[in-house]
């Protein structure tokens, strides 16, 4: 049943936390808009199709969201009922911080499961979703929109540039087109003016030039005496494809192989399958290579030891007739480099196969960390609000984005390492939960203790009676100094 301090303290969390929580989210997703705006201005994006990339990046940013919205909102929650003495009041009373931070153990377990229900269920389709949209914006070519002066290269394979344009956005002068072509050079389209609408289905636009020449010439690339053609007009239409500013959709199945878009079981099953293939590799080496060792079947276990003093021999050459030797050289040659080649390949095939399997635990272990990570957060937050008893924005935020820098510092470089193969994928990606748990443990045992961490009365004061102890031990010093001075004058004949 929930007591009346239950509801106080959730009451108190989730406010902040759910304020923190978008604003954290919207930042992120302005850091991805900004790593790709210059994918995405000047393609005449719709309204949907905007729309669907944010959402998409949202969703693959909720994992990052939520565990620093719990981390500074505990330390919010705590920070203010410390700086309004309720925690001094709660305590007085007999209960524990670790009872009074019942309530947002629970809360902090299902938010877990949430990440993990992200991370596993809803991530991987929304990186398949934002890898696919990315895909066709990137390949979207930019918006038409001749401007004085600039060349536009929006249509393949074709360069346009126009003198002005009339405000009626339809009369052009001083018009060049450049149409790339198989020949020595690109052909050449120059006219005095001309006009530009869409055709009547929408699907070309037409450009109609007026007193110009065309430019041609053919022939092969490297040919001296080639045809040179020039076409002289007083109009002249030009057709060109608007198919190719669209947006061309491409299948989902395309990153459907990714690791980071596939749930733990499709992620157990490829684990599995990439296994097995692993262990073939040393009987498929076996069988490529006993081709070219295949004096290895001859071998006979009872056969008497054979040395060059028993055949009185001391070479191998001496065995081959002097007719043979350059063929029986020129064979094992071939074979020891055919072997060698099919070493390398293997050996490739190994590399890439082992990454594959580091990659696949690294998703693997990415979802169940991330989700952990809530909770040690909240173990460090929460004692660092009761320690600092400061509310608002000011000292909590600095303290929370220390924190969190930490914590992503070291996801990306136990990631990192992992694929370095530094560290393990396990101990690479639940590095910062080994790192940080300690650390909560050890501050939440502090809070439990009124700790004076972040107290600066509690570090004058060890400064000050530092100091005392200096100053009084300088003194006495210099006391035992004279007194060993005087007694030493004393001594000394007159």
């Amino acid at each position: 049943m929930i007591k009346k301090l239950d509801k106080l303290i959730l009451k108190a969390f989730v406010g902040p936390f759910i304020i923190i929580f978008f604003i954290t989210l919207f930042v992120f997703v302005m850091q991805i808009l900004w790593k790709y705006i210059d994918d995405l201005v000047g393609k005449g994006l719709d309204i949907i199709t905007l729309t669907k990339f944010i959402i998409y990046a949202s969703a693959t940013l909720v994992t990052l969201a939520l565990p620093i919205a719990i981390l500074l909102s505990s330390i919010m929650t705590f920070g203010k009922l410390g700086e309004n003495f309720e925690l001094v009041a709660i305590k007085s009373s007999g209960i524990s911080l670790l009872r009074f931070m019942r309530p947002l153990f629970f809360v902090a377990i299902i938010l877990s499961f949430v990440t993990f229900i992200f991370a596993n269920y809803i991530i991987p389709v929304a990186n398949l979703k934002f890898a696919v949209i990315y895909n066709d914006i990137y390949r979207k070519s930019p918006a038409f929109d001749l401007k004085d002066g600039v060349f536009y290269t929006g249509f393949k394979g074709f360069s346009i540039k126009v003198a002005k344009k009339e405000k009626d956005k339809t009369t052009l002068k001083n018009i060049l087109i450049y149409e790339q072509s198989n020949g020595p050079q690109d052909n050449t389209i120059i006219a005095d003016r001309g006009t530009m609408k869409m055709s009547t289905d929408k699907k070309f636009l037409e450009f109609n030039l007026q007193n110009g020449n065309r430019y041609e010439e053919q022939g092969p690339i490297s040919g001296m005496n080639n045809e040179f053609i020039r076409l002289n007009f007083k109009e002249y239409n030009k057709l060109f494809d608007l198919s190719q500013l669209d947006i061309q959709l491409t299948p989902d199945s395309l990153y459907k192989s990714n690791f980071k878009m596939q749930t733990l079981r499709q992620l157990d099953k490829v684990l599995d399958s990439v296994n097995r293939n692993k262990d073939s590799f040393a009987k498929r080496t076996q069988a490529e290579l006993a081709y070219y060792f295949n004096y290895n079947k001859y071998k006979d276990s009872g056969q008497k030891k054979v040395t060059a003093t028993t055949i009185n021999v001391k070479t191998f050459d001496a065995l081959i007739p002097d007719s043979l030797k350059t063929d029986v050289n020129q064979i094992a040659l071939n074979a020891i480099s055919t072997a060698r080649n099919i070493m390398q390949i293997t050996s490739a095939d190994f590399e890439n196969n082992s990454g594959n399997i580091r990659s696949i635990l690294t998703e693997w272990h990415r979802k169940f960390s991330l989700s952990v990570a809530c909770i040690v957060l909240l173990f460090i937050g929460a004692p660092l609000g009761s320690i600092i008893r400061k509310g608002g924005l000011g000292l909590p935020i600095l303290v929370a984005l220390i924190f969190f820098t930490v914590f992503h510092l070291l996801s990306t470089f136990g990631e990192k390492l992992v694929r370095q193969q530094t560290l393990t994928p396990m101990t690479g990606m639940w590095l910062p939960v080994i790192v940080l748990f300690p650390v909560g443990i050890y501050l939440t045992w502090k809070a439990t203790r009124d700790s004076q961490l972040f107290n600066k009365e509690y570090y004058y004061l060890f400064l000050k009676r530092l100091s005392g102890i200096f100053i009084r031990r300088h003194s006495i010093g210099d006391k035992n100094f004279y007194g060993k001075s005087k007694k030493i004058k004393n001594n000394l004949p007159k």
